[in-house]
């Protein structure tokens, strides 16, 4: 069965992966490593939470999940509004669409505790 939020995910990452490696060749190290970390570490919560122990458990890494995509917006609207780094408006939209989902998911597992 197809799961978006681990699909989207993965696309995300990809997308961060290749951000950060045109930031890397700008010598943009600092950044780079930072939404590199943060960028991947979301998808790498919600496949945790694929195999939670608990809804609880799981309702934890999804939360945590959200709390990397507020970081890599913050990383991306740093890189956005300085003038000597690149702007991936896909990814910026991908990130907004990841986000989206994930709330949603968020909410809807609270409410039916």
């Amino acid at each position: 069965m197809k799961n978006v939020v681990v699909e989207k995910s993965i696309e995300v990452a990809l997308l961060i992966i290749e951000y950060c490696e045109a930031l890397e060749n700008s010598k943009k190290f600092v950044i780079a490593k930072q939404l590199l970390k943060s960028g991947t570490s979301i998808g790498a919560n919600i496949h945790e939470a694929q195999n939670a122990e608990s809804k609880a458990d799981f309702i934890h890494k999804i939360k945590i999940a959200t709390k990397e995509l507020e970081e890599t917006k913050y990383w991306l609207i740093l890189c956005e509004k300085s003038k000597n780094y690149p702007v991936n408006s896909v990814l910026n939209n991908k990130v907004k669409e990841l986000g989206l989902i994930l709330y949603k998911i968020l909410s809807t597992s609270i409410k039916s505790r």
